[in-house]
């Protein structure tokens, strides 16, 4: 039983004295779901419903079953992408069981924890040596580097499962045994996390077809040494409603050029001057959302960067979208890097 089920779940047979501390210790959402002991939901029970049990003339003597709400609100775990975040927070709830179709709690989802969620699933290549930051790098791969209080990559990882994300596939290879110790299958954090070892280094795409994660039909692929508060809910409502094939997080850059810039034709005949112009640019941000019927275009187990689809998708005529990153990011290459992560991350909110 993972961590966000055990927190919210009391058995049928269980006291009330158990139900009330369990209560007083959840404080900021203090809803239980009662279920019996094959985890079958048999309802919910809040403080408001001991209490009102009390008034009617319940006891500490009276079992649990009769203090409940025995028609609570739940989802289905096969349509739990179709489920209205915002609409369920305006209804006030906090704590939703979620079922199979045998009526079985599955999982919760806790919206005091997740803003949204979205139905792909995600690989993060963390296989580098990290060489640039040597001799950081010597005894600790770089997705391991602690900025703040967490290592880079569980920064990431933890904003993932705000998002609602649930299921990691992490592509390893130096010193890998370090980062499979710390996130281990990721039950911990209410996530599925499982590792692909590169034997030798197959690219951005091509070590994601190892990844055997297929539950949804959609998949985010992004870098493990980035810091970014990106909104990956808007990156994933920008792609779908673009229509596109695959979607693209980006960042801007800007030059600034310190002289007239003269536009001319063929001829060399000037067709406008402008006064030291400023140009933005949009780079490669490392995050990318792609259709999963796409992978179909990588070859097994051979070398194959994101970039290569990128290039076959615009060759082809498809959609590819950009999506120009508002928030934080950092690319952590280099000492300079890794030093602005440790200010930044004192006052950025990921």
């Amino acid at each position: 039983m993972t961590h966000n089920i055990q927190r919210h779940v009391i058995y049928e047979h269980q006291s009330v004295r158990d139900a009330l501390i369990k209560l007083n210790d959840l404080k900021v959402d203090p809803i239980l779901i009662v279920a019996d002991k094959n985890l079958k939901l048999l309802g919910s029970l809040t403080d408001g419903d001991l209490r009102r049990g009390f008034i009617n003339g319940l006891t500490f003597d009276n079992q649990i079953i009769e203090y409940i709400q025995p028609n609570p609100l739940f989802i289905y775990e096969d349509e739990l992408h179709l489920a209205d975040i915002n609409d369920l927070r305006k209804r006030n709830f906090i704590v939703i069981p979620v079922l199979n179709r045998e009526h079985i709690i599955v999982d919760m989802l806790n919206l005091t924890r997740v803003q949204s969620l979205i139905p792909a699933d995600v690989v993060i290549m963390a296989g580098g040596r990290g060489q640039r930051l040597m001799p950081l790098t010597e005894n600790t791969p770089k997705p391991m580097l602690l900025v703040g209080e967490k290592p880079i990559l569980e920064h990431n990882i933890d904003r993932l499962a705000k998002f609602g994300i649930k299921n990691i596939c992490i592509s390893v290879n130096y010193l890998a045994q370090n980062i499979i110790d710390y996130f281990r299958d990721g039950a911990s954090k209410g996530l599925s996390i499982q590792y692909v070892h590169e034997d030798k280094p197959l690219g951005t795409l091509g070590s994601v077809k190892l990844c055997q994660q297929n539950e949804h039909d959609y998949v985010m692929v992004m870098n493990s040494d980035l810091l970014t508060n990106i909104d990956y809910e808007a990156f994933f409502q920008t792609f779908i409603r673009s229509g596109a094939d695959m979607a693209v997080a980006t960042t801007s850059y800007q030059v600034e050029v310190p002289y007239g810039v003269l536009e001319v034709d063929n001829g060399n005949f000037v067709n406008s001057l402008k006064e030291k112009p400023r140009y933005t640019y949009y780079s490669n941000a490392g995050i990318y959302l792609v259709k999963r019927e796409l992978l179909s275009f990588v070859p097994d187990r051979e070398f194959y960067n994101v970039t290569d689809l990128m290039d076959m998708l615009i060759r082809q005529g498809k959609k590819l979208v950009s999506f120009p990153i508002l928030g934080y990011w950092l690319d952590i290459g280099k000492h300079e890097d890794f030093r602005k992560a440790q200010e930044d991350i004192k006052f950025i909110n990921f």
